[in-house]
């Protein structure tokens, strides 16, 4: 595959990840407001909602599990380093390309692994809340998990292939990159 193709591939899981986290971030606004309308209607007219209580639940589970692949596209999942920072690009390319392939892709996958039979039985059940009330959808909240783990490592074949363009020479450093020297 030539690498026009192989950095057409990485520049269009970055753009599934971008448009998916720019949806996905407006969960928090809406979580908020909800949040907001749960306590009013508790404390001020005595009226629960177990559903929208339930709601928050899963606006803050789709918050954080599909957006953590637009947060790895822009760099902002925590990092531990001491070098990595002051690091030159073609040194970060490294240990992005080293971590991608024996940390990101290994861990996403085991958890995919060990999480489908979770998922699986809950669809084969059609699990809702174990609330009267609560929302039916648990088996589709579960199926986040999935999709979080295909993000990730879409997003971590992305990082590997922009790794190798930068130590190649086929690509400069993103400015997120070269800010950060």
């Amino acid at each position: 595959m030539p690498l026009q193709n192989i950095a057409k591939l990485a520049r269009a899981i970055d753009a599934v990840n971008g448009t998916v986290g720019r949806y996905v971030a407006w969960l928090a606004v809406v979580m908020v407001l909800v949040q907001f309308t749960v306590v009013v209607l508790r404390y001020v007219f005595g009226i629960g909602s177990l559903f929208m209580q339930e709601s928050i639940v899963y606006m803050h589970s789709l918050l954080f599990l599909l957006g953590a692949g637009y947060t790895l596209l822009h760099n902002g999942h925590v990092r531990v380093d001491i070098f990595y920072r002051t690091a030159k690009p073609p040194s970060q390319a490294k240990v992005d390309l080293f971590g991608s392939l024996f940390l990101l892709i290994p861990v996403c996958a085991t958890i995919w692994w060990t999480s489908f039979p979770y998922v699986w039985n809950s669809w084969a059940h059609f699990e809702g809340s174990k609330e009267t009330s609560g929302i039916p959808l648990v088996f589709l909240l579960k199926t986040a998990i999935l999709i979080f783990c295909a993000l990730m490592i879409a997003q971590a074949i992305s990082m590997i292939i922009h790794s190798i363009l930068v130590l190649t020479g086929h690509e400069a450093p993103s400015d997120e990159e070269i800010e950060r020297v």
